[in-house]
C-alpha cells in the first residue's frame, strides 16, 4: 500500500489533510513557506537578544537594566544638561536681573518669557491649567484679580514660597472665618444676599438688608466696608463678579459656611533662582500682570 493511500487527499485540492474536520470543514496540510519561517525564527531570535542587551523584563522595584545600560531617562538627562550648558551664561544673567527692567533687554525678555512658559507648563498647569485661566478653586492668572498683588515683586514671591502651607515659613498666610456654627441659617441666607447685592448680582432685597449689619460687624475687618477687599490681608475683593469657587448661591452659602483654604506649594527649594524668574516673567505677561 502506497503512503498516498494512507493518507486522506482532499478532492479538490489534492492535497493531504491534517486528518481534523470543523462541520464537515477538512484542515488542509499546507506547509508555511520557508521564508515565512526564517523571518519568523530571526524574530524570535532577536527579541531573545533584544531583552538581554536593552531594559525589558519588569521586576518587584525596577527592571532588568539590559547588557548595554541603555536607558531613556538618562538620555533626557544629558539633553537637558547639553541646553543647560547652552543657556548657562544668559540663565545666570536672569538669575540676577531686575525683572523691573527686564523689558529694556529684548534678547532676556524673550528668553525669560519662553522658559517661564516651560516652566509654568511642567510644575504649574495642573492647576491653573495649560492656559492658565485657571479652575474652580484654581486662580485665574490672566486677569487682574489679585488676592496679594500682581507686579513684580509680589508675584514673584508667591511663587517662591507658595500659599497657606506648612512647608515655608514665609508663605502668604489669610484664613477666613467659617460661620457655621456662628450665624442662624437665617443670617448665613443674609450675608449671602448682601454679598450678591454688592457684587450686583440677583437678590433678595429683604434678605439683603439683614445681612448688611451682618457683614460690617463680621467681614468688613477683611473685605473692607465696601467688599473691596485688602491685599495686605489676602482678602478676595467681593464687588467684582470674578469667584475663585463661584458666585452662586450655593456656592456662596458654603463659602459663608464653612470657608475656604486653598494651598499652594513653595517652589524655592524646587526652581532654580533662574527659574523662578521665568516663571514670574511668564505670568506677568499673561495679560493680568500689574
Amino acid at each position: 500500500m502506497s503512503s498516498n493511500d494512507q493518507k486522506d487527499i482532499d478532492e479538490v485540492t489534492g492535497t493531504d489533510t491534517t486528518g481534523h474536520t470543523w462541520d464537515g470543514i477538512k484542515e488542509l496540510n499546507n506547509p508555511l513557506p520557508r521564508w515565512w519561517l526564517w523571518c519568523f525564527y530571526l524574530t524570535i531570535i532577536w527579541g531573545v537578544a533584544y531583552t538581554i542587551a536593552y531594559p525589558a523584563w519588569p521586576l518587584v522595584s525596577s527592571a532588568t537594566s539590559g547588557l548595554l545600560g541603555y536607558s531613556t531617562r538618562g538620555e533626557v538627562a544629558q539633553d537637558i544638561a547639553r541646553f543647560e550648558e547652552a543657556n548657562a551664561d544668559i540663565s545666570a544673567q536672569l538669575a540676577s536681573a531686575d525683572l523691573n527692567a527686564l523689558a529694556e533687554d529684548e534678547v532676556l525678555a524673550r528668553f525669560a518669557t519662553s522658559a517661564g512658559g516651560a516652566v509654568f507648563r511642567n510644575n504649574c498647569s495642573q492647576c491653573h491649567g495649560s492656559g492658565a485661566a485657571g479652575a474652580v478653586g484654581y486662580p485665574n492668572l490672566l486677569d487682574d484679580d489679585w488676592l496679594w498683588g500682581g507686579d513684580f515683586e509680589n508675584i514673584e514671591y508667591t511663587v517662591r514660597h507658595g500659599i497657606r502651607n506648612e512647608e515655608d515659613w514665609d508663605a502668604r498666610w489669610s484664613e477666613m472665618t467659617a460661620y457655621d456654627e456662628i450665624f442662624t441659617n437665617e443670617e448665613v441666607d443674609q450675608v449671602v444676599h448682601y454679598v450678591r447685592l454688592i457684587s450686583n448680582q440677583e437678590h433678595d432685597p429683604a434678605l439683603a438688608a439683614g445681612g448688611e449689619a451682618l457683614f460690617l460687624d463680621n467681614c468688613a475687618a477683611c473685605h473692607a466696608d465696601n467688599g473691596t477687599g485688602s491685599r495686605d490681608l489676602g482678602a478676595p475683593n467681593l464687588t467684582d463678579a470674578i469667584w475663585l469657587y463661584g458666585g452662586d448661591l450655593e456656592s456662596l452659602e458654603e463659602t459663608v459656611r464653612y470657608a475656604r483654604f486653598g494651598v499652594m506649594p513653595p517652589w524655592g527649594e524646587r526652581l532654580t533662582e533662574a527659574e523662578i524668574k521665568a516663571v514670574t516673567a511668564y505670568v506677568h505677561q499673561l495679560g493680568g500682570g500689574e
